[in-house]
């Protein structure tokens, strides 16, 4: 199994929530976070002042997958939330070691 953490642009979980449906993806914990990456942040004008923002807007998508998939769904949310321009996101790859339904005790595989 592997759980597989992204970071993208606000704009793009939609279609990546969308894209991941059809590999039977069916379940996900998204939060709204703030960071910078290799651009550190932006400026931006405000009536008339410009200032700094160091810390973006993004979107972090968690999911684990079974291994066998695991390529596909890396593939497909690359390509889906991709916009060619900086601060598209990164997406992170972990081995998870086991997990466990609360509520049936389901293990492994089974749990996802």
């Amino acid at each position: 199994m592997k759980y597989i953490i992204s970071v993208i642009q606000p704009s793009k979980l939609d279609a990546v929530r969308e894209a991941l449906s059809k590999f039977g993806v069916s379940g996900m914990t998204v939060s709204e976070v703030r960071g910078y990456g290799r651009q550190l942040g932006k400026s931006e004008i405000y009536r008339g002042a410009e200032y700094e923002v160091l810390f973006i807007p993004k979107i972090k998508l968690e999911v684990a997958v079974s291994s066998d998939v695991a390529k596909d769904v890396i593939d497909t949310i690359r390509k889906t939330a991709a916009t060619d321009k900086i601060g598209d996101g990164k997406i992170f790859i972990m081995d998870l070691e086991q997990a466990v339904r609360i509520r049936t005790g389901e293990e492994g595989a089974d749990a996802l």
